[in-house]
């Protein structure tokens, strides 16, 4: 056996000359692999340039040096790409969605609690964005909420002063305009911290909702964190 079971590992040969260069080449696949993060899960072309151990994984279409490597993590080392074909329970961050995901056997599935074998799966997330307001008593955000979630709690920031005739606003949703909190400042810097009681069933996509109390929004811009939980049904 030339490598290992798993990470494929390069094995020393008996009597081998220049043991550290297999010796190296091993070190530097499990420092690729070991609290594995990938750059982005997105990319079909690899990067013309790329660091030594940087690591993607690479989707359905790779191009190039990926041609015929869709599904498995490409490690840039000593100079080209290496790959590695993922196994069942293995996890990852990827950074540029900032999002944990987990490899069932057939797919990965993103910010999983708990899965079944048959990829029933129980997922924490958070939806985040930047809301810019603009003239008028109440503001709807647009799609922010996913059918079929629950929602825990709703976060915020503002990041850019609220201006207006307002004294303070709200949070919530077009049936309850309050649901997630009440009194919320307007200066640069103040926080929304909306729990609910108990959890929220969405059943369709929905809109948060602000309201200005007091008076009327004029600009600023809020950055607001939907915490959810959402639940896959199991694969025939």
């Amino acid at each position: 056996m030339a490598d290992t079971a798993t990470l494929k590992l390069p094995l020393l040969a008996a009597s081998q000359a220049q043991k550290h260069v297999t010796v190296n080449e091993a070190l530097a696949r499990i420092d690729a692999a070991l609290q594995l993060s990938v750059v982005s899960r997105s990319l079909a072309t690899p990067p013309a340039i790329a660091e030594e151990g940087t690591c993607y994984l690479v989707p359905l279409g790779g191009v190039n040096a990926w041609d015929g490597e869709d599904g498995k993590l490409a490690f840039y080392l000593n100079g080209g790409w290496d790959f590695l074909t993922p196994l069942s329970g293995w996890r990852l961050f990827v950074s540029d969605e900032a999002v944990s995901v987990s490899f069932d056997g057939t797919e990965w599935l993103d910010n999983v609690l708990s899965s079944s074998p048959f990829g029933a799966a129980m997922r924490a997330e958070t939806v985040e964005f930047d809301f810019n307001l603009s003239a008028g008593t109440t503001a709807l955000t647009g799609f922010v909420i996913p059918q079929g979630s629950l929602v825990l709690a709703v976060t915020g920031l503002v990041v850019t002063a609220i201006t207006g005739t307002l004294s303070d606003w709200s949070l919530g949703v077009d049936v309850s305009d309050t649901r997630y909190g009440s009194g919320y400042g307007v200066g640069t810097g103040s926080w929304v911290h909306g729990l609910t009681s108990q959890p929220q069933a969405y059943y369709s996509n929905t809109q948060l909702k602000l309201t200005a109390n007091g008076g009327d929004f004029s600009a600023g811009t809020i950055r607001l964190s939907v915490h959810l939980l959402r639940f896959d049904v199991p694969r025939a």
